[in-house]
């Protein structure tokens, strides 16, 4: 079903070719809501947009497409010409009531949007395996997972992909750590190192291995500490895939670095680009002429010593997403990838692939605060704030809800005695809150049967009311296109607060009305509806009691 302010789009499209001869398509069409509901129910500035192309004074077209519009078809009680030019429209009383049977009627299918054919693939979290996972993977994985719920429910075709990094310098040290603590854990002298990993997990892990195996991997030789690597990897990811899990997020493909190497896709990439042109050799080292598509220097793809940089594997990787024809290939990256995203698209470039077809959103650092002071982080020290940490403390709702609040590329403090209160003062209890008075009401009037149709209900709190549920669908939308999960949220805490006007002003139960009574309950049920399904798309859970 169409939201009100799309029906309006249309609207406006129709009055412009009918009054002008202009073909405008209704998606060009931008509506606002007002902050004032003195200007009415929505506004739109098409008016001053179109006064260059039609060479009119932006009142005079506004009064045009004021005269041509269909009120009637698209339920507009008036339209007001204000300023410059707005169109501000009041809607017909009835119009939200519209939305509200169509979600009764619907469920939580309510806001679904029609396949739109767009296959995009999301890439999250892919934090390298050797370590628990900590506050900056957590933002990235709520965000993420977010995003994918939303898109599916907008109507993309959404693969949730991981890119485990199993391979290169990080992985060798980690392998080397094992070994070390296995080494210990016999009685041997052994040295984890300056860039080793010194958390207790690896520790315990070792000594595990020790009394597994004995000391049938003592001697260190290159198929000895290939073992430590594999235990690693192995163990570190099973860690990851469990915090993942009740963290809520989950994911279609995982993709492997090692694996690409070994299918010799990465030889491939470097292969391509020097037949083509894109690199050459300088200084013992080969260089990829990055500079040619707007990088601002070129980029060393293998090092005089015979290593390849961490640029050549993502290449390869990225080619592969290419490979299995994606229209949407996108990228959360931290904050200090920034810099990697012109040569990856670069790159892309290079090989054949429509950059533009890649997108990389900037996920900005979180700090933790506890009692006012900030907590300082190291994942190598293993004295990190983890995922399951954080979880135990504030809850998985909390958590998801707190980093998904804010535009990802805002910095976060992330307030630990915030997140744990039970007031309305924690902005997910507040939003759960609303969920679990609105069960307990329909708990109240069990012997009451809701209305299958709320059209007549005109006080002013319910009509605001409505008018929020009516939005859901542009808000999936809208926020699906963007991957601006926080655009979720402000709905949510919307939502929620006109619940609770339209509960503090309205008394739902009502023996001596029962017609009003059962529209209202059935208003109930659908703000419930959309709820619970807004808090969902956020991988947050809607409680019935609280």
């Amino acid at each position: 079903m169409e939201s009100a302010d799309t029906k309006l789009k249309s609207a406006v499209s129709e009055a412009l070719k009918r009054a002008f001869d202009l073909d405008k398509p209704a998606e060009e069409i931008v509506i606002e809501t007002p902050r004032s509901k003195e200007h009415g129910d929505f506004a739109a500035n098409t008016a001053m947009q179109l006064a260059k192309v039609l060479h009119r004074n932006p009142r005079q077209i506004a009064e045009k497409i004021a005269e041509a519009l269909d009120r009637e078809t698209y339920g507009i009680q008036s339209v007001e010409i204000a300023g410059p030019g707005f169109l501000n429209f009041t809607m017909a009383r009835d119009s939200f009531a519209v939305a509200v049977n169509q979600i009764l009627r619907k469920g939580p299918e309510y806001g679904t949007g029609e396949p739109n054919g767009i296959k995009a693939n999301l890439e999250y979290v892919s934090a390298n395996p050797t370590g628990s996972l900590h506050l900056g993977h957590a933002r990235g994985a709520a965000w993420g997972d977010s995003v994918s719920r939303i898109m599916k429910k907008a109507g993309y075709d959404v693969t949730r992909e991981y890119y485990v990094n199993d391979a290169g310098n990080q992985i060798a040290n980690l392998a080397r750590s094992l070994q070390a603590r296995y080494l210990q854990a016999l009685g041997q002298e052994a040295e984890i190192g300056e860039d080793g990993y010194l958390g207790e997990d690896i520790r315990i892990k070792g000594k595990e291995l020790a009394d597994e195996y004995g000391d049938a991997y003592i001697e260190e030789t290159p198929e000895n500490l290939d073992f430590f690597r594999k235990e690693g990897i192995t163990f570190e990811l099973d860690k990851i895939r469990r915090d993942l899990d009740d963290y809520r997020v989950g994911f279609d493909v995982w993709s492997s670095e090692q694996s690409i190497r070994n299918a010799g896709l990465v030889d491939q990439v470097l292969d391509r680009l020097k037949e083509d042109g894109e690199s050459y050799e300088s200084e013992g080292a080969t260089w990829f002429a990055s500079t040619k598509y707007g990088d601002d220097k070129d980029r060393v793809l293998r090092k005089q010593d015979g290593s390849l940089t961490y640029l050549v594997p993502d290449l390869a990787y990225h080619d592969t997403k290419y490979s299995r024809e994606y229209d949407e290939i996108i990228d959360f990256f931290g904050a200090d990838h920034h810099g990697y995203i012109t040569r990856l698209k670069a790159g892309m470039q290079a090989l054949g692939n429509d950059p533009e077809k890649l997108h990389v959103d900037i996920i900005q650092m979180v700090r933790l605060v506890n009692d006012g002071e900030e907590m300082k982080m190291s994942k190598r020290l293993g004295n990190a704030t983890t995922i399951r940490e954080l979880c135990e403390r504030v809850g998985v709702d909390a958590a998801r809800y707190f980093f998904v609040q804010r535009a990802l590329d805002s910095h976060l403090d992330f307030d630990m005695e915030l997140a744990a209160k039970k007031s309305n003062e924690n902005p997910v209890y507040y939003a759960q809150y609303a969920h679990a008075r609105m069960c307990s009401i329909a708990r109240g009037a069990a012997d009451l049967q809701p209305a299958e149709d709320v059209t007549g209900l005109s006080h002013e709190k319910e009509l605001a009311l409505m008018k929020v549920l009516a939005e859901f669908p542009r808000v999936v939308q809208d926020a699906a296109r963007t991957r601006q999960v926080h655009k979720m949220v402000h709905y949510i805490q919307n939502l929620a607060s006109h619940f609770h006007s339209f509960y503090n002003a309205c008394k739902v139960i009502d023996r001596s009305d029962p017609e009003l009574s059962a529209r209202r309950l059935a208003l109930v049920n659908a703000t419930r509806i959309v709820l619970a399904e807004a808090l969902n798309l956020i991988g947050v859970n809607a409680p019935e009691v609280m």
